[in-house]
């Protein structure tokens, strides 16, 4: 009965969830059709940031306000964990939803992407992320904050680069949900809509987790594995959720732009936390998880600059940097 319990509160989670899901991206696309925002900074910018910021709290929070060496073990592990799983999971996960939702016959095995952008949120990614590496083996505070603020500068210059594009998105939006007989829904309704959607991603998460843990208990699942794949994955789910519902949809642009937006946030403003509040000394395994992200970012990208688009088969492969890096830790 214990058991039926936790799966039903995993099926409200799920519901919650999706319910958030449809009521954000809906209030995000309109709020982006209002303001004549290109489509791509929608993405990027507005569904990127407002998934990302509920989870970013907690490295700020840990590292300024905790105590002992486990303020930084939280801190680092939150700000490192976010790219690793953007990288080579929830990437991975689109692409390989694209082609089951091709063999139901849904739509096309192929990406509908303007993929200069797609390029630019990779590369600003990989020069983030790489600078804070390099800063992993210079221990100079006066390195790490000069870095710190230039990672702060990057990301104020990709926003730039975001709002001055062309493309406004000209895809016909369904009503927004909270005024459905508005044609121009008012900015008020357009951002009550957005929070309460928002809130349910986090509530919806919080129950994903809280499901997964008594599961794990009630059916012995290791706690090592749990987590590895469960914590980390419900941290990401918004981004998941949101960007899922736009593929199905056939809006390709706002689905990868809602992710590759958040690598590019999650590179730069919470790693120049862990810069300033930190000594940046990571572990072999942390160090091990920005590698495995940069090389699947750069795999990624390699695919854009030699073929000039990609192949879902071929992009979800990344998910083999996780996989393995798992089973690794798991046997380790």
């Amino acid at each position: 009965m214990t058991v039926l319990l936790y799966v039903a509160l995993f099926l409200v989670s799920v519901v919650v969830t999706l319910g958030g899901c449809a009521l954000f991206t809906n209030g995000i696309e309109w709020l982006g059709k209002r303001l004549k925002v290109p489509e791509g900074a929608v993405g990027s910018i507005f569904a990127a940031v407002g998934t990302t910021l509920p989870e970013t709290s907690i490295p700020v929070i840990a590292i300024f306000f905790g105590t002992g060496q486990e303020r930084t073990d939280v801190g680092l592990g939150a700000i490192l964990g976010a790219p690793f799983m953007l990288s080579t999971l929830v990437l991975p996960m689109l692409a390989g939803l694209l082609l089951l939702y091709a063999r139901l016959g849904k739509r096309a095995a192929t990406f509908k992407l303007n993929y200069g952008e797609v390029r630019v949120d990779l590369q600003f990614f990989l020069i983030a992320y790489g600078l804070a590496m390099v800063c992993v083996f210079v221990p100079s505070h006066l390195l790490h904050y000069a870095v710190a603020g230039l990672l702060v500068t990057l990301y104020a210059y990709y926003m730039k680069l975001k709002f001055s594009g062309q493309h406004v998105g000209e895809s016909e939006l369904e009503p927004l949900f909270f005024a459905r007989q508005a044609a121009r829904p008012a900015y008020g309704m357009i951002g009550l809509q957005g929070a309460v959607g928002l809130a349910g991603l986090g509530i919806g998460a919080h129950l994903f987790v809280t499901a997964a843990k008594a599961l794990s208990t009630e059916l012995h699942v290791s706690p090592l594995l749990l987590a590895l794949l469960i914590a980390p994955l419900a941290t990401e789910l918004p981004e998941m959720s949101n960007s899922f519902l736009w593929l199905y949809r056939k809006k390709d642009t706002l689905a990868v732009g809602n992710v590759t937006g958040a690598m590019v946030f999650q590179g730069t403003f919470p790693v120049s936390v862990g810069l300033i509040g930190t000594d940046w000394i990571l572990a072999p395994n942390a160090l091990a998880t920005m590698g495995l992200a940069l090389v699947a970012v750069s795999v990624s990208l390699g695919q854009l600059l030699w073929g000039g688009h990609w192949r879902p088969w071929l992009l979800g492969c990344s998910a083999l940097f996780y996989i393995g890096f798992t089973l690794y830790l798991y046997g380790a």
